[in-house]
C-alpha cells in the first residue's frame, strides 16, 4: 500500500538511520503513540457537537456564530496542512508530532476560557494541531512500517474514529457529571492530548539524532555532493516526479473536489447532527448516544471501500455506492430525523466511513509514484478542508435565516450530487 509521506524529499544521513533502527527497537512503544495520537485526530472535534446549544446559550450566539465554533477549526485543518511537510522536513516528525500534541492539549484549554475570542482562537490551535497530526501519520506509518502499512493504516484509523465515538457518546454525561458545566465536560479531553504526548516523548528522545542530520532529495542531487539538488524547491511547492505540478493537472483537481465535497458533508454532520435531532424533540443524551454511533459505524465503511477500491481498475461503482448512500441518509435526516434515527445515523456512517477511504485510496491511486502522492495529498487536504469549512458555517446561516433543516439538508444534497459528478471523473483509470 502507497502512504503519501510529509518527509519525501528526505534522505536520511547514516547517523538518522541508526537512530530509526534504534526506534524501531522499541516498536511497543511507537505502537502506544500511534493509537494515542490517532485517538486525538477526531476527539476534540466530536467533543463538541453534542454540546452546541449548551454553549450558544452560554454566549448568547446565533446560528451562524454557533457553527463557527466547529467551521474554525476544519478552515484551520486546510491551512496547518499546508506547513506540516515543511515542518516535518525540518525538525523531523516526531518532534513535529509531540509539539501538534501539546498544542492540541492549549487549544482544548483555551477554548473554555470565558471569552467568545478564546472559544473560537482555541478552535484555531485545535484545528492547527489536528492537521499536522492528520497529514504527517501517514507518512510515519510508511516510513516505519513499509511491509505493514496497510494493518498499521487500520490501526491507526480505528483508533481515530474510536476516540470519536468514545468522546460523542460521553459529552453530554460528562457536562451533568460536572454539574451542567459544558467548559469542563471539553476541558477534560485535553488530558488525553497529554497523555499521548507523555507516551511520544520516548520516541523524540530517541530518534533526536535525526533532526538535522537529513539532506533533501531532488533530481538534480547526483551532481551536486551535498544532495541539495536545483530543483528541490519546485519539488517542495507541489511537483511530481517528472517535475509536473499536481496543481495544474485536471485529474488532481478532479481528486481534490471529491475530498472536499465528502469532507463538506461529513463535517456538517460533525457540526449539526446533534442539534437536528434536539430540535425534532430529542432528548441531548440520546442524539450524543446516537451521533457515537453514527462514528462508530464509519469504521466498517472506511475498512471494507479502500480494499474494495485497490481491486478495481475505475473505482466508478464505489462512487456512486457511497455518495448514493450518503444522499439517503440525508434524506432520511429531512422526512423522519427521530422515527428513524438510528436507522439514517448507520447508513450516513457507512457512506461517510466509505467516502472518506475511497478519497484518500484515490490519492494513492491516482498518483504514480510516493512523491507525487505526497504532493497530492497536501494539495488535496489543503483545498479539500478549506472548502470543507463552508460547509457548517452554510448549514448554520441557512437554518438561522429559514428556521429548520429543510433547505440547509437539500443544499447538501446538492453537494452529494456534484461528488457523485466529479467523483466519476477522478475514479477513472489513470494516474497524475
Amino acid at each position: 500500500m502507497l502512504l503519501p509521506d510529509a518527509e519525501a524529499d528526505v534522505r536520511p544521513s547514516p547517523q538518522g538511520i541508526a537512530a530509526r533502527r534504534a526506534l524501531l527497537a522499541h516498536p511497543v512503544v511507537l505502537l502506544i503513540g500511534i493509537v494515542l495520537a490517532s485517538v486525538n485526530m477526531r476527539a476534540a472535534l466530536a467533543s463538541v457537537s453534542p454540546l452546541v446549544s449548551d454553549i450558544s446559550e452560554s454566549f448568547g450566539l446565533s446560528s451562524t456564530a454557533s457553527s463557527l465554533v466547529t467551521s474554525v477549526p476544519v478552515l484551520f485543518l486546510g491551512l496547518g496542512a499546508l506547513v506540516a511537510p515543511w515542518l516535518a522536513r525540518r525538525f523531523g516528525t516526531e518532534p513535529v508530532l509531540l509539539f501538534a500534541l501539546l498544542l492540541l492539549a492549549v487549544g482544548i484549554l483555551v477554548r473554555v476560557a470565558p471569552s467568545t475570542v478564546a472559544l473560537y482562537g482555541g478552535g484555531v490551535l485545535v484545528g492547527t494541531a489536528i492537521a499536522l497530526l492528520n497529514v504527517l501519520m501517514p507518512g510515519l506509518i510508511k516510513r516505519d512500517f513499509p511491509d505493514r502499512a496497510a494493518s498499521m493504516t487500520s490501526v491507526y484509523t480505528g483508533a481515530m474514529i474510536a476516540g470519536a465515538t468514545v468522546v460523542a457518546a460521553s459529552s453530554v454525561p460528562l457536562e451533568k457529571a460536572f454539574g451542567d458545566s459544558w467548559e469542563a465536560s471539553l476541558a477534560v479531553w485535553s488530558l488525553l492530548a497529554v497523555l499521548a504526548a507523555v507516551a511520544w516523548l520516548p520516541q523524540v528522545l530517541i530518534a533526536r539524532g535525526r533532526t538535522g542530520h537529513e539532506v533533501r532529495v531532488t533530481s538534480g542531487a547526483a551532481s551536486h555532493p551535498t544532495g541539495r539538488g536545483a530543483t528541490g524547491g519546485s519539488a517542495a511547492l507541489g511537483s511530481s516526479s517528472d517535475g509536473k505540478s499536481v496543481w495544474r493537472s485536471a485529474l488532481a483537481w478532479q481528486v481534490t473536489f471529491f475530498m472536499g465535497l465528502q469532507s463538506l458533508w461529513s463535517y456538517v454532520l460533525i457540526a449539526w447532527m446533534p442539534t437536528i435531532f434536539t430540535d425534532h424533540g430529542m432528548s441531548r443524551s440520546t442524539a450524543g448516544v446516537i451521533f457515537a454511533f453514527n462514528n462508530l459505524i464509519q469504521v466498517a465503511g472506511a475498512f471494507a471501500v479502500p480494499l474494495l477500491a485497490g481491486r478495481m481498475r475505475s473505482q466508478r461503482p464505489l462512487i456512486v455506492l457511497v455518495t448514493s448512500l450518503v444522499a439517503a441518509g440525508y434524506v432520511g435526516l429531512m422526512v423522519a430525523p427521530v422515527s428513524g434515527a438510528w436507522l439514517w445515523a448507520g447508513v450516513l456512517g457507512i457512506g461517510q466511513g466509505g467516502a472518506v477511504g475511497l478519497a484518500l485510496t484515490l490519492i494513492v491511486l491516482r498518483a504514480g509514484d510516493a512523491r507525487t502522492a505526497a504532493r497530492l495529498s497536501g494539495m488535496a487536504q489543503t483545498v479539500g478542508y478549506l472548502l470543507a469549512a463552508v460547509g457548517p458555517l452554510t448549514a448554520g446561516a441557512v437554518h438561522q435565516a429559514t428556521g429548520g433543516w429543510t433547505v440547509p439538508i437539500a443544499l447538501v444534497l446538492g453537494v452529494c450530487a456534484a461528488a457523485l459528478a466529479v467523483g466519476l471523473f477522478a475514479a477513472r483509470d489513470r494516474t497524475v
